[in-house]
């Protein structure tokens, strides 16, 4: 019998990398989904995909956290009758890499905007109802740069420094509710993460994995997929999951000849 066929979790950011791979994990424990990303083409794509191997209920809302009327018109009636087992803040980005004197502050504003305030939106929308029912788990993707501060990543730091305290605020203000909370900060991973922030340059994007073994979105989502299959006692605070030959934020051993 799937113990989980009543239950929903919700994942942002679902359409690639850490999301898309979560769903994919989640589905084949027989999760439920609620899959949030911009672009609904890649979303049903995989939901398709999903429901010719897995007999789950899916459910797909094309919608930026960033815009919070938007995103509470699609998900808050979608989730008024529904158990959410989980909300998985996911949706992230990195835009340029420069220093503050360089920076651009559109990309400032983007990944503000996106990491933290469209953190904040999706969880203002998603807690109450995490609160009616007494249980519930926010997982929320953070960062080493929420660790450590690296050369040119100043804001995209910063944003993800704040994606931290919000997880430390929302466990302290929500255990009394058996809300668990856990923060998870992956060092380099091997998604679209690259291309996003140097804005389209494959080549360039390309050559931050080459020497070495990164992080694979699969290993985010069955991390996430153990923090999910824990007793409802048991909370993971902070996990920092990084590749074996990155010790810290700002140093990668490579091989290259």
């Amino acid at each position: 019998m799937n113990e989980q066929k009543d239950k929903y979790v919700i994942i942002t950011g679902a359409s690639a990398g850490f999301g898309k791979a979560t769903a994919q994990v989640l589905a084949s424990n027989g999760f439920n989904l609620i899959l949030i990303a911009r672009r609904i083409n890649e979303l049903n794509t995989i939901k398709e995909e999903i429901l010719s191997s897995f007999d789950i209920s899916i459910e797909t809302i094309e919608a930026d956290v960033r815009d919070f009327p938007s995103l509470d018109r699609l998900l808050r009636p979608l989730i008024s009758s529904k158990q959410i087992e989980a909300l998985i803040n996911n949706a992230g980005l990195a835009s340029g890499l420069s220093t503050i004197l360089e920076g651009d502050m559109e990309d400032w504003d983007k990944m503000l905007d996106t990491n933290v305030k469209g953190l904040l939106n999706v969880t203002k929308i998603v807690l109450p109802k995490l609160v009616s029912q007494n249980s519930g788990t926010i997982i929320n993707i953070s960062s080493i740069a929420g660790k450590e501060v690296y050369a040119n990543g100043n804001v995209y730091c910063a944003s993800k420094h704040a994606v931290e305290a919000i997880s430390k605020a929302l466990r302290i203000e929500n255990a009394i509710h058996h809300i668990r909370v856990t923060n998870i900060s992956p060092g380099a991973a091997d998604t679209e993460f690259s291309l996003v922030r140097f804005k389209g340059d494959k080549e360039r994007a390309d050559s931050v994995y080459l020497g070495f073994n990164p992080l694979q979105a699969a290993d985010i989502a069955e991390t996430i997929r153990w923090v999910l299959s824990l007793p409802p006692h048991v909370t993971i605070n902070d996990l920092v999951i990084m590749p074996t030959n990155q010790p810290i934020a700002s140093v990668i051993h490579k091989n290259i000849t």
